[in-house]
């Protein structure tokens, strides 16, 4: 089966790690998948989680991005409601600057954190909330759609249009503006039906966050049939995420997801989150009643096993969802004594499923 192959990447942080090894291992990871034929590497945007390192993805690009030559670089996604739109459309057309047509501009609406960081995030330290000058709360994501429009119109050469007084109209572009060709291509993330209708209504290429929400097939589905053509194609454009552990045995594979699995098991019931576990604590005997229930829920949608065992767990998700692309956001988890600024088990991931799917 023919399958494109790409990668998700959260920077993780694991126990002894400091940001900087954390960016050393993603480093090379992507220049890796690079190497391998793998489509694109998109980063994410979280806030306020000691085990993910991932904040800022345009400028985490600037250098993750360096020494690369083929593969896509993107946002996996800008949260926008967190940023004002010129300010992620001059970031993105800078990326352009730099990579050439190689630039992704994943959005999604969605905070990327907790109430109060979210606010924070937006100007409004301390107070949990957005407030305009008469008191009154702001909702970000009400202005989503708008937000959206605005952002990508801004790295067009017609620009947004902005009345003034007496009639007249400022042209605002970003800068510096990506030249013809070089625009960012712009996807719609989300995990409901309220992105996949508002990709298909803006003509947007669409990805649903199946690596870490349910319902994926609905809202394929929303996407699908209520398209409509426009700047960004003629036809629903749109793949598959999942999380993904592939070791040379079924064993070490299992062993390696538990840090992660935890971790998620714990955001999910709200437990004290840190730095990723070592492989091989013994991460299940420390975990609740409730995170092992959740950790056995979340597992059976994640790619875990041997080289063959992926391969079909690929290749049935890729079936199911109609697609012919799969983004592997690769969790596997470090052992002791694994080098800080390496990250062999992740590299390790992709490795095993390029010699099945690029090689």
């Amino acid at each position: 089966m023919s399958m494109e192959l790409s990668l998700l990447d959260l920077v993780p942080v694991r126990v002894g790690q400091t940001t900087s090894d954390a960016f050393a291992a993603s480093h090379e990871l992507v220049r890796r998948a690079d190497e391998l034929g793998y489509t694109r590497y998109w980063v994410a945007e979280h806030h306020n989680m000691p085990s993910i390192a991932s904040t800022m993805p345009g400028a985490e690009l600037m250098y993750l991005g360096q020494g690369t030559e083929n593969i896509r670089l993107g946002s996996g996604g800008v949260m926008l409601p967190n940023h004002a739109p010129l300010a992620v459309a001059e970031l993105f057309a800078l990326l352009s600057a730099i990579y050439g047509d190689r630039i992704d501009l994943g959005i999604g609406r969605a905070p990327g954190t907790d109430p109060i960081t979210s606010a924070a995030m937006r100007g409004h330290l301390g107070e949990g909330r957005m407030v305009d000058r008469q008191g009154q709360t702001i909702d970000p994501v009400e202005q989503f759609p708008q937000h959206v429009i605005d952002t990508l119109s801004l790295m067009t050469p017609e620009g947004v249009r902005i009345p003034l007084q007496g009639g007249r109209e400022h042209t605002l572009r970003a800068t510096p503006a990506p030249t013809e060709g070089t625009q960012p291509l712009p996807w719609l993330l989300g995990s409901s039906g309220y992105s996949a209708r508002l990709a298909a209504e803006l003509g947007m290429p669409y990805v649903f966050a199946n690596h870490f929400a349910a319902g994926a097939t609905t809202g394929m589905k929303i996407y699908r049939d209520n398209f409509t053509p426009g700047a960004y194609g003629d036809e629903p454009r749109t793949f598959v995420t999942a999380n993904a552990v592939v070791s040379p045995t079924e064993d070490e594979a299992r062993l390696r997801s538990e840090p992660f699995m935890l971790q998620m098991a714990r955001l999910r019931t709200g437990g004290q989150m840190g730095p990723l576990r070592l492989a091989g604590d013994d991460v299940r005997s420390i975990m609740t009643d409730q995170e092992r229930m959740v950790a056995e829920e979340l597992s059976k949608n994640w790619i875990i096993g041997d080289t063959q065992q992926a391969k079909g767990q690929l290749e049935e998700l890729a079936d199911r969802f109609g697609v012919d692309e799969v983004m592997i956001q690769p969790v596997a988890g470090a052992m002791e004594g694994e080098e800080l600024r390496h990250d062999a088990a992740r590299i390790q991931t992709i490795d095993l499923l390029a010699d099945e799917f690029l090689r």
